[in-house]
């Protein structure tokens, strides 16, 4: 069997070389067969372990040794992810935080997954939309979607990113419009 990291949302797919590698993630959908699709055999892995060894150890070293503004620096030179949550970690109860959230997670419909840190996001709320030109493609002659309308925000509990979606009874509206055109 041989593995395959998406490189997307960086989950490791297992496929049995029966069936032949998967052409695109079965988590987040996205094509495998890119410029950035990774896949390691048995061996590969065996001699990664050895070699993150090494470099956790080079690493701790530089570490100890660098007086950088920015810290620490990886050979890879990548830029860290921060955890905007960790600054409210001495004012606030963060277990209290994630309880709440994972609470209110299980209770939601629909959860999308954040496109900043690829936590699920929660639904903080609904915005109707009075104010709005649709467009009016030459194709259909009508518009798509007429206000008012309802927009579901939802946040990240992570990161903060916010987002919009189209509301459910809207979303009815949009393919009703988009699938009377076509009769």
């Amino acid at each position: 069997m041989e593995t395959t990291v998406c490189p997307w949302c960086h989950t490791e797919i297992v496929w049995d070389e029966e069936f032949g590698p998967e052409e695109t993630c079965p988590h987040c959908n996205n094509e495998l067969s890119g410029y950035r699709t990774v896949s390691l055999g048995r061996d590969d892995l065996e001699d990664d372990l050895e070699d993150d060894l090494e470099v956790e150890e080079d690493t701790q070293q530089q570490a100890n040794n660098a007086e950088d503004l920015w810290g620490p620096t990886d050979e890879d030179s990548s830029v860290p992810i921060i955890n905007n949550l960790e600054q409210f970690r001495d004012d606030y109860d963060l277990r209290g935080y994630e309880k709440s959230t994972s609470d209110i997670l299980a209770t939601q419909d629909e959860a999308p997954e954040c496109p900043q840190c690829h936590e699920l996001m929660l639904l903080t709320g609904t915005q109707v939309v009075t104010s709005f030109q649709p467009a009016v493609p030459s194709t259909l002659g009508v518009p798509m979607l007429t206000p008012p309308f309802s927009l579901n925000l939802y946040i990240c509990p992570a990161c903060f990113h916010a987002q919009h979606s189209l509301a459910h009874v809207d979303r009815i509206q949009l393919i009703r419009n988009l699938t009377i055109q076509h009769k």
